[in-house]
């Protein structure tokens, strides 16, 4: 059985860790091996890259565009050290964000040049797409609502404003639109439950899983 790359992607507060770890225990009752993994931060050097990207800095805050190299860093080692490794070995594997959070949160929400990210992109990722990309959809201040609430303080990206995060939730948006077939929406303000039942079945249409 060859292995999968499954995106889970969506503004903040979206419910992507909640949704990947009951998508992770349903693929293991079936007997398929899976990998929990996430970006930035799926790799020992991707961490130390987390923290300095999603600590705040007021006195010293990140470039755009060095933010948007240390998003490709990290995306680099990561397919190189587990992506590429995994998916040779047969896992499927989860993660939480991949490309198109950089579409989405650099090319929308900071407006940087599209043609540098999609070239970045394709650097990092030395091509590797995924198999399916599920999109859990929120209202904006939904999803920052739910951060607020969950008792940790909110890190550099989701203290942004407010018409930053509506901009990378238009990202989504158009990606989605432009990519039917590879990015699924799944409306990320139903139960736990029920957006778990519908990710079972787009993950049994896409990838023949049964």
């Amino acid at each position: 059985m060859g292995g999968r790359l499954i995106v889970f992607e969506g503004v903040e507060g979206c419910g992507k860790t909640s949704q990947m770890q009951l998508c992770a225990e349903w693929l293991e009752s079936l007997g398929i091996p899976v990998i929990l993994t996430r970006e930035p931060g799926g790799t020992e050097l991707g961490l130390h890259l987390r923290r300095l990207l999603l600590e705040k800095a007021e006195d010293k805050p990140i470039d755009e565009v060095t933010e948007l190299l240390l998003y490709a860093a990290d995306r680099s080692q990561h397919v190189a050290q587990e992506l590429k490794p995994n998916l040779a070995a047969g896992k499927y594997i989860l993660c939480d964000r991949y490309i198109y959070s950089t579409i989405a949160y650099q090319g929308y929400g900071r407006c940087l040049d599209m043609n540098l990210i999609h070239q970045l992109n394709h650097i990092a990722t030395g091509g590797l797409t995924s198999d399916l990309t599920i999109w859990l959809d929120v209202d904006v201040e939904v999803g920052l609502a739910r951060k607020g609430k969950d008792g940790v303080g909110l890190d550099r990206i989701e203290q942004e404003t407010l018409a930053f995060h509506r901009r990378v939730q238009q990202g989504y948006a158009d990606l989605a639109a432009s990519s039917p077939t590879n990015i699924i929406r799944v409306d990320g303000n139903s139960s736990k439950e029920i957006i778990h039942h519908i990710i079972q079945g787009i993950v049994r249409e896409h990838l023949n899983v049964s």
